[in-house]
Formats: structure tokens, sequence, C-alpha cells
């Protein structure tokens, strides 16, 4: 197994030789090297990277971020997750709830200020939770947003000290809706509703795309924000 102070260039390397691979071999080079030191986030807009890295290690840690803020159908599916698939789900949460929240900044602070909204409540606690774990895998897709169109398959996170894997970055959404019908993996509800990215449940947070614009246009719509900050 790799040492931690070669972590960095591994992931170099691994980006190079992996950029082609399927997403199961990338997943599969992340067990190989990290063992229980690597986890999965996953928002649960749908299981797909949960359910990949199910099929290479059993029982892999998932990592889910309840804001506070999350539609019931999000959470729904955390819970069918949890139930019906091989890995253990990890629930991390905010150090404030959001009355707390509410009563030292204010309420709905996602309309006011909806980056340190979601430095509060997505960016640190992962930050946190992400200590046990030397790399984590997530869901990002190249074809999503312009600001993810360079989105490497493996990367150093410089900012957490951990390798990164994106083993669907290459995939599209078709790739995506191919896998889900073959594999029978849950999705959220929601986007049978209209809902194409989902977050948390204010409006100004999530709503449903308008006709022909980009999957992620309902995500914090009219501010000009396009990232909660976990990937920045």
């Amino acid at each position: 197994m790799t040492t931690a102070p070669d972590y960095e260039a591994a992931a170099a390397r691994a980006a190079r030789e992996l950029e082609e691979a399927p997403a199961q071999e990338i997943l599969r080079w992340a067990a190989d090297t990290f063992g229980k030191r690597f986890c999965v986030t996953s928002s649960m807009e749908d299981a797909v990277v949960a359910h990949l890295a199910s099929t290479v290690l059993p029982g892999v840690d998932v990592v889910f971020l309840d804001t506070g803020y999350h539609f019931a159908e999000t959470i729904g599916t955390r819970d069918a997750v949890a139930a019906t698939m091989p890995v253990n789900v990890i629930t991390l949460t905010p150090k404030l709830t959001v009355a707390e929240q509410d009563a030292e900044y204010g309420p709905r602070l996602h309309d006011r200020d909806p980056d340190l909204c979601c430095s509060l409540r997505k960016v640190e606690p992962l930050n946190r939770g992400l200590g046990a774990y030397d790399a984590w895998a997530t869901g990002l897709r190249r074809d999503e947003s312009p600001s993810r169109a360079n989105t490497p398959v493996v990367a150093w996170d410089a900012k957490r000290r951990k390798v990164k894997l994106a083993p669907i970055a290459r995939w599209t959404q078709d790739d995506v809706d191919a896998y889900v019908q073959a594999n029978g993996v849950l999705l959220n509800p929601l986007l049978w509703e209209g809902y194409t990215s989902i977050g948390c449940s204010p409006l100004s947070c999530t709503a449903k795309p308008g006709e022909g614009e980009a999957g992620r246009a309902g995500r914090w719509a009219g501010s000009g924000k396009t990232e909660c900050g976990i990937h920045l």
C-alpha cells in the first residue's frame, strides 16, 4: 500500500494512467491503494458512484452531508441506499443546527449570503469528516457545467492533503442513465419531477431548470454562484 508522503505523486501518476480507464478500474485502484482510508461522497441525487464503489470495495463508506435543509426525498434516498446497498452510509452534520445558525447569523442566510451558508453547512462538515480518510471519490462529471469541464479522474486535493477521484468524470448523462437502467441503481424521486441537479430545498438553492437550460441551471439560479465550495 502506498504511504502517505507518496500520495501526491501517486495521484499525478494515476491521473495519467487512468484517464481512459473504466470507472470501476479507477475505483479499484483507490480501493487497492487506500483500503478503508477511502470513501465516497454522495449528495443522494443518485447512488451511481456508491454502487460502482461497492462492486470493488463492499462495505465502502459513503459520506452524506445532512445540511438540515434537504428535501424529504433526499433523506429518503439516503435511507434507501443504507438499507439496500452493501455500503456504510455515514451522515455528517454542521456544528450549528438550522435554528442555532438563524440565531447567530439571522434567518435565511442561504438567501443573503449563500457562500457563507454553504461554508457552514457543507464545506466545514466535509473537511472535518474527511479527516478519517486519505482519499475520496465524487460524482463530478465534465459535462455538467463549464466549471467542471476539466475535472481529472484522479487529482491531488491540495487544500485537504488528500487524493480526490472523479471516476465518472468522462461520463455523459446518457452513460449515467444506461448504468442506472442496467443495474437498478437508486435515484432521488425528484429527478422524475423535473429537477436535474438536487441540493438544499430553499428555492434560492435548488429550482427546476427552464426549458433548454443546462442541468445545473437551477442551482443558486440568478445569483452567479455555481458551486457550493466543496469542489473549489
